[in-house]
């Protein structure tokens, strides 16, 4: 497993690096000049050239891609042009606001999605099974922001069951001291239940936004994999020999149908950070989605190059646990390695 574990962190380098490289001439080339957009409407051309020149922007490409990536490998993303904080702390203090929202998000569409395919392959052509089908199309036809916003109209604007969408509290409720960054938790360590009910209701409908765009993909391919497998050799075997239906199922099937959900998993929890961007615009919720975008449209580069390249650096260890996972769950992977 040790073997594995390095030949994932090996291969993962070039990815980073290519990452690094992508983002750097992309943020170039993107249309807007930074200068132009700080120096205001009314400035002159040499005031744009002046503030170009600071900024650094002035000098060759080379020469910038040199510098940045030397500055990278001290730790440092460099500083925001639009807030005039460094990029590292701004992203070490977005990112648990947008992890408590991916996290509450998958754990709610897996706590659904599972049991749902799995009940829709033991049960095939029942009700069970067809409203699978129809849960796994919506989730899949819907863009997310449509979903969120439909949430909001439906739940605050017209019932008035939740709260106003706008970030991560209550504007009556300040925030509990910082131990993990997730309100739900620091709220409970502070004792603060109010707070944490604040906190939680606030969560609920883009949790469930981002819930209804990953149940989709878990389920189908939950109630496929439990097809597969209660339709092998080693069930049916499993059957003959006079086990209950619920053992053969939890102990035979459920565990080795569970490697291409884990798969599907991974898959999930990287859109879902993509997604992100999408919901936390439409509630307001200050992560590093929103961050990200507020930069890009004011053309500051430092802050959308360090949310890609932690967005990468996320997505490797993302896999690195699932490879985990796989050893865990089969044993072969393990061998393999």
């Amino acid at each position: 497993m040790l073997s594995l574990i390095g030949k994932r962190l090996l291969f993962a380098i070039p990815s980073l690096i290519g990452v690094v490289i992508v983002t750097f001439l992309l943020t170039r080339a993107l249309p807007g000049d930074p200068a132009a957009y700080f120096a205001g409407p009314a400035a002159t051309k040499e005031a744009v050239d002046q503030i170009r020149k600071k900024l650094g922007f002035d000098k060759p490409l080379i020469e910038q891609f040199v510098r940045y990536t030397n500055d990278l490998a001290h730790g440092d993303l460099g500083t925001s042009l639009t807030t005039g904080q460094p990029v590292a702390a701004e992203l070490r203090n977005r990112l648990p606001a947008s992890a408590e929202l991916t996290l509450l998000g998958l754990v709610v569409s897996i706590v659904i999605a599972i049991p749902v395919g799995v009940l829709a392959a033991t049960r095939p052509g029942s009700w069970i099974d067809h409203l699978c089908r129809v849960t796994t199309t919506a989730g899949v036809s819907l863009p997310v922001f449509f979903t969120g916003l439909v949430l909001v109209y439906l739940f605050y604007f017209r019932l008035g069951w939740a709260p106003a969408p706008l970030g991560r509290l209550d504007v009556f409720y300040s925030a509990p001291p910082t131990v993990t960054g997730f309100y739900l938790i620091d709220t409970l360590i502070a004792r603060d239940f109010e707070a944490f009910r604040s906190a939680f209701s606030q969560l609920i409908l883009p949790a469930v936004t981002l819930a209804i765009f990953s149940l989709a993909p878990i389920a189908r391919m939950t109630r496929a994999s439990m097809l597969a497998v209660l339709a092998s050799d080693f069930v049916r075997t499993a059957r003959a020999s006079g086990l209950s239906p619920r053992k053969v199922i939890v102990t035979y099937a459920f565990r080795n149908a569970m490697l291409p959900v884990i798969t599907t998993l991974s898959m999930v929890f990287s859109f879902l950070l993509g997604a992100n961007v999408l919901v936390e615009k439409v509630f307001a919720w200050p992560g590093i989605g929103s961050y990200a975008v507020e930069a890009l449209i004011a053309s500051d580069f430092a802050p959308v190059q360090g949310f890609v390249l932690t967005m990468a650096v996320m997505y490797v260890l993302l896999n690195l646990l699932i490879d985990i996972l796989y050893g865990v769950i089969d044993p072969r992977v393990r061998l393999e390695g």
